[in-house]
């Protein structure tokens, strides 16, 4: 196994240090792989997409502009 070093401001530090029974490692290697999930999934949609940057940018305004107006 792969050994690799994070760097966690102090106070995040301190909060996980009152977890003792917490195995950290086991958190951050499951949120890692969660997170990876997620954009091979994303990655696979993209790749088959027909839509340019461009028509994504437009259409993300759009969702923005639309749930703004929702709840506003």
């Amino acid at each position: 196994m792969t050994t690799i070093t994070l760097s966690l401001p102090e106070e995040l530090k301190k909060q996980m240090d009152e977890f003792v029974e917490i195995n950290w490692s086991a958190v951050a290697r499951e949120a890692i792989k969660g997170r990876l999930s997620q954009l091979i999934l994303f990655k696979s949609i993209v790749s088959e997409s027909k839509l340019t940057e461009k028509d994504a940018l437009e259409i993300g305004k759009k969702v923005n502009a639309s749930l703004h107006k929702r709840f506003k």
